[in-house]
Order: C-alpha cells, then sequence, then structure tokens
C-alpha cells in the first residue's frame, strides 16, 4: 500500500485511535486479513466471523510486526476502530486508488473471469507495474485488499469483480472506479440466484455504466447481450471477438497437437500471430479479451502476441495440465463449474485426447436452480457426443443427472458411470487407468474435486519414490 499514517487511515476510514503512541506512524506493509500474512509495517483488518474472530489475533499480528488493527472494538494493541469493518475497508481502497498514478481496469463476466484476468495481468505486466486480484477474491472484501496492495510505481490495477445479485458490481465500482471497463459474457452461472440470463446482463452492465466519459468499455462482439450494454455507457466502446465487425479479432483459429489455440491477432494498429500455452480453444476469447484491453493501453500488436504467447496459469485448479511419468495426462479444472465452463473443459479435452482414451471427472454445477436438471443433463450428452471414452459422475442427485444424460445419449450405457464421492472415483480410476490416459476433473468448489487429480498426482509421485529407492 502507499505510505499513510494512522493517523490519516484513522481521518479517512472515520474511526478513533485506541492504544496508539504515536499517530504518526505509518503503514508501509500489505493490508491483510489473514494472521499469517503479517509483515512488518501492515495494518490487519479484524473480520469478525462465524467461527473464527480476527479480533482475537490482535496480539499476535502486533507482536509480528503490524503497525496497527482495524477493528470494530478496542483490542489493547494500537487499533483504529470502526462501527463496520468493511465499510471502512472499502472507504480505505477508495481513497488510495484515489490517489493513485494507476489506471484501473475492472472485468466481470458469467465464465472466463479469471483467466482472462490472468492474461491481461500477464501482458500489462510486460509494459509496466501491474497488481491484479489474486485468484478469485472479487467480492466486497477481495476487491478492496487488492486495490490496497498497489503501491506509487503501479501503472495498471486489473480488478475482477464478480456478482451474485443486482447492485453487487454497482458497490464494487463505487470502492475502485475504473476507467477501462471489459465484460467478457453473460451466460448461467448463478442463474438460479439471479432469475434468468436477462437478469445477470443487468448486473454485469453496472460495470459500464459507471465508466466515466472519457473512458472505455470493452465488449464482446459475440455476445448479443454483451453487445447490447453498448447503449449503457457513456464511455467510448470497444469490441472484441471473432465477429467481422469486432475492432480486435480473431482469424485462422485453430488448436494445435496438444490442443493449445492458436490464431492471427488483429488490432485496429496491426495483426500478429499467437499460439496460447493454455488449452482449449474457449481460452481464445479470452485472449482476445486482455488484446483488447492492451490495446487501448497502447501497446502494440506485437508486444500483445508476444505477452499471449508466454503467458501461462496464474491460479490453481484451472485448466492444469500434468502429465505423469506413465503417460496418464491429469487435467485439473476443479476450482468451479457452470453449464459454460463444463462445455469448454469438455471440448478442450476431447481435442487433447489425439486418439488416447479421455475419462471426464465431474461434479455437480452449484446456482442453477430449475435449470438444474436440464443443463446437467446436456452436459451428460455432451460428454458423449464428443467421444470422451468414460463420464465418471460424483457426487447426489445432480451428478446422477450427469450420469444419466451420458446414459441415455450413449449407445450401450457403458460410457458413463455414477460414483458416492471423490474417494469412490479415485479407487475407480486408480483400478482402471492406462499409460497415455487423459483425465479431466470439473465441478462446482463445494464438490472438492481437486482431491481426485491430488491423488492422482500423488500416486504417480509415490510410484517414482519407490522405484527411485529400490
Amino acid at each position: 500500500m502507499i505510505a499513510l499514517s494512522l493517523a490519516e487511515i484513522a481521518a479517512v476510514v472515520g474511526g478513533q485511535t485506541y492504544d496508539i503512541p504515536d499517530p504518526s506512524v505509518q503503514v508501509t506493509g500489505p493490508v491483510v486479513r489473514d494472521s499469517r500474512e503479517v509483515e512488518p509495517g501492515s495494518l490487519f483488518v479484524a473480520f469478525a466471523g462465524e467461527r473464527v474472530d480476527g479480533h482475537d489475533y490482535a496480539s499476535a499480528v502486533v507482536e509480528a510486526g503490524a503497525a496497527a488493527v482495524l477493528a470494530s472494538r478496542p483490542v489493547g494493541v494500537p487499533a483504529i476502530v470502526v462501527d463496520d469493518v468493511q465499510a471502512a475497508l472499502g472507504a480505505l481502497a477508495r481513497h488510495v486508488v484515489e490517489r493513485l498514478g494507476a489506471t484501473l481496469v475492472a472485468l466481470t463476466g458469467s465464465v472466463g473471469k479469471t483467466s482472462s484476468k490472468d492474461l491481461l495481468a500477464q501482458v500489462l505486466r510486460s509494459k509496466a507495474p501491474t497488481v491484479f486480484t489474486p485468484g478469485s477474491l472479487n467480492n466486497e472484501i477481495g476487491l478492496p485488499l487488492t486495490a490496497l496492495s498497489a503501491t506509487d510505481e503501479t501503472r495498471f490495477l486489473v480488478l475482477e469483480m464478480g456478482a451474485r445479485g443486482i447492485g453487487h458490481i454497482r458497490y464494487l465500482t463505487g470502492l475502485t472506479p475504473p476507467k477501462i471497463g471489459l465484460v467478457l459474457n453473460v451466460g448461467t452461472a448463478h442463474i438460479g440466484e439471479f432469475g434468468g440470463r436477462e437478469q445477470i446482463a443487468v448486473a454485469k452492465g453496472e460495470l459500464v455504466e459507471s465508466l466515466p466519459a472519457d473512458g472505455t468499455a470493452v465488449l464482446n462482439a459475440d455476445d448479443p447481450l454483451v453487445r447490447a450494454m453498448a447503449s449503457r455507457t457513456k464511455a467510448r466502446v470497444l469490441l472484441f471477438g471473432e465477429s467481422a465487425d469486432a475492432d480486435v479479432r480473431a482469424e485462422n483459429v485453430r488448436l494445435t497437437e496438444i490442443g493449445q489455440p492458436a490464431f492471427t491477432l488483429h488490432t485496429p494498429s496491426g495483426c500478429s500471430d499467437v499460439t496460447l500455452r493454455l488449452y482449449g480453444e474457449h481460452h481464445v476469447s479470452n485472449a482476445l479479451a486482455a488484446a483488447a484491453v492492451a490495446h487501448e493501453l497502447g501497446m502494440s500488436a506485437d508486444e500483445i502476441a508476444r505477452a499471449l504467447s508466454e503467458a501461462g496459469t496464474l491460479s490453481r485448479w484451472r485448466m492444469e495440465v500434468t502429465e505423469r511419468p506413465d503417460g496418464v495426462t491429469v487435467v485439473n479444472d476443479a476450482y468451479n463449474a457452470n453449464p459454460e465452463s463444463m462445455r469448454a473443459a469438455l471440448r478442450a479435452l476431447a481435442a487433447m485426447a489425439k486418439g488416447r482414451r479421455t475419462w471426464a471427472v465431474l461434479g455437480h454445477m452449484a446456482e442453477l436452480g430449475d435449470e438444474g436438471l436440464a443443463e446437467h443433463d446436456a452436459v451428460g450428452r455432451l460428454a458423449v457426443r464428443l467421444n470422451v471414452s468414460k463420464l465418471v459422475a460424483v457426487g447426489g442427485r445432480e451428478a446422477s443427472w450427469l450420469q444419466l444424460g451420458a446414459y441415455n445419449e450413449g449407445s450401450w450405457g457403458e460410457e458413463s458411470v455414477h460414483v458416492s464421492d471423490a474417494q469412490a472415483a479415485i479407487d475407480l480410476l486408480r483400478s482402471e487407468l492406462r499409460p497415455g490416459d487423459v483425465v479431466l476433473v470439473k465441478a462446482s468448489r463445494s464438490v472438492g474435486l481437486e482431491r481426485v487429480a491430488t491423488a492422482l498426482l500423488d500416486d504417480s509421485a509415490s510410484s517414482e519414490g519407490q522405484v527411485a529407492g529400490r
């Protein structure tokens, strides 16, 4: 964070200082909510949760070097006490970003937010110091913490914004007003909470409504609901996609032999060839989104293409591809799932097959409401249509819908199996995997299917160790 004294922070957040001998002491370290992340000069934010109360760690974090605690009650060590810790954190973030010389870029969408954000961050940091949302910390707590990690040297601040209802993105843009707003797509993630794609579009469009007249709305030309958001902003509109009228577009899209996308990038300033290190054709749209923002910020087509071709996966459990010594390839995409990302992952799996046996180990997709049965059934059917060798549906009722869709689509019903939990899936794979097989693991985060991928890779490590020890 930019250096601020405890007195300045107290004034910004409207707090009272307690047990602070010298209010001129500066916060020079990061603002954190996890006591394990405290460094000398940190400000520790004490949230009182259902299971853990951050106030209980106040003494420990000050002993570890924290300058003070942002708290809702006195804690016996240097503290700034406020009525609402979350509101105070947001006010501090707003104050800091207003003092920064950085360009704020915000992005949202139903699917691909984190992958697009990671690509964009890697492209921009090849040009200038860039701070960006780690993982998926895109809510009312994670976003201000990310903003507060920016320093005087930061030139680009890239913030992912999530929403579970109308008004959520409006609130986030109030904390960190963006100059550039990127909307990726409108899908069915959280459709059970929103009530329909049109309502999701209303929520996502709050981002472009927040932009100033001298800002830029970067919109997906291939998604009609996103393209229509051009009428909801006073900012300039820049379109990306594969549509012929997109300002930043891809042509000659193809997949390499191992399933990595390649294409020719066209921008208003020129064109250049890109080959991504990521897997699956769906990443073309993510790459174009990043390219459009980078173009708006002054990068040439060659610079953008070079940075995109060098970019990797920064966030865990998102199409992490690992090949075991026995030739089994494990694709860990277990962080989350919705119908769009499930279809994209299955198509990536099919592209990676190249004559090898493929396994889709899938769990349920959460928050689909009345669309749950139809969407799970459709994913199961798609697995068969893509010639996935075996679908392993893991979990309860929703997983059974996945398996039923595959069963009804398949020729003999041998393309799918339903198992009760992750351990049952692990046991099945351990008994049936053969060298050269490709295994995709994907489900909503609550299912915890990353355990399957971890177990498969741990098995490989153990086997290597046994061989080495002989």
